[in-house]
């Protein structure tokens, strides 16, 4: 049986067998959807039901109860059981269609024992746009890539990011290691939806874990001396010092930020740690009874965005204003090999 799906946004239609994803559906009529793990754990597909009915073979790790109950569902594993209106949410500021370009090492230089920052620099003509939290490809000589989210906003063509070391990582541990500054990088950009909603009008509230911290820089970045920035309030986990990388510089952001509010937190912090200490979610519940009120933004492993998730809801986070980024085999924030 095959049923007929509308995308609000673009007036896109079309049709979706019984038994394939809505993803799939979508991908083989050449119709956009956003996408990227397509096992249902980083939420990049997450889209809102308006119309219509769906199933599930099996319940997908990025999605919660309540973001069901919300009417949202993730397409890569959605099956349609009737004809479908369904919306992405894709609004703002438009960017560049994703495309492929020789860059530049400009920069390389550690952050700490296992992070890296790497500044890239695009060829003139590429005239990149992109929102900040997107991410971009690295790829490689055997035709796989690797993903890395901007650590920077859109300013000319120079981007930052922050590298993870994976070990035994074939490029986070092993290529890297030889690249040098002036050395070329074949990349694909811009990529993901994982983007600063400015048309909601909330204070931001910010939870990342380790490189986890690079999309949201991105995003704060942007909103760096301008007068109409929200409240703003960063977390960001760790399980040692040695993980808070960039603790120096946050810091010093609160000179451009509007309220602007940084709490690292450590799991494993020795007796020298004089901060919160315990899970980074964790510590937002404590300080924050009601967020109603606030825009969401996590980013990191699956686990903690699933539990974050879980307790922001129970304390009246808007499931409407909640944004993740997930931690995956296939693309990552920082990344995964």
């Amino acid at each position: 049986m095959s049923y007929q799906i509308q995308v609000l946004e673009t007036g896109a239609c079309f049709a979706a067998e019984h038994d394939e994803s809505l993803l799939s559906a979508a991908l083989r009529a050449n119709v956009a959807l956003a996408h990227d793990c397509q096992f249902g754990g980083c939420g990049t597909c997450r889209i809102k039901v308006l119309g219509g009915t769906l199933d599930y073979e099996e319940f997908p790790l990025g999605l919660t109860p309540e973001e069901a109950d919300a009417g949202f569902a993730l397409a890569c594993q959605a099956r349609p059981r009737s004809d479908m209106v369904i919306g992405t949410g894709h609004v703002g500021t438009p960017a560049s269609e994703p495309a492929r370009h020789t860059a530049r090492i400009s920069g390389i230089r550690a952050l700490s024992r296992d992070v890296t920052h790497l500044t890239l620099m695009l060829p003139a003509e590429a005239a990149l746009r992109y929102r900040p939290g997107q991410y971009m490809n690295v790829l490689l000589e055997d035709g796989s890539g690797r993903s890395f989210s901007m650590a920077s906003a859109a300013e000319g063509g120079q981007i930052d990011f922050h590298v993870r070391k994976i070990p035994g990582g074939h490029f986070t541990d092993r290529v890297i290691a030889g690249l040098k500054v002036g050395d070329d990088l074949e990349v694909e950009l811009p990529l993901g939806t994982f983007r600063l909603h400015a048309e909601d009008y909330r204070p931001l509230l910010m939870v990342a874990t380790g490189t986890g911290l690079a999309p949201l820089k991105a995003m704060l970045e942007s909103l760096m001396d301008d007068p109409d920035c929200p409240p703003v309030s960063l977390y960001w986990g760790g399980r040692t010092s040695a993980d808070l990388y960039f603790h120096d510089e946050i810091a010093q952001w609160a000179q451009r930020l509007y309220e602007f509010r940084y709490v690292p937190v450590l799991s494993r912090a020795d007796e020298r740690w004089a901060g919160r200490r315990g899970y980074v979610q964790h510590a937002v519940c404590d300080d924050y009874a009601d967020l109603s009120e606030h825009a969401v933004y996590l980013c990191g492993s699956p686990a903690m965005i699933a539990d974050a998730k879980r307790a922001f809801i129970s304390q009246g986070a808007s499931i409407d204003h909640l944004y993740a980024d997930s931690f995956t085999f296939q693309h990552a924030p920082a990344t995964v090999e």
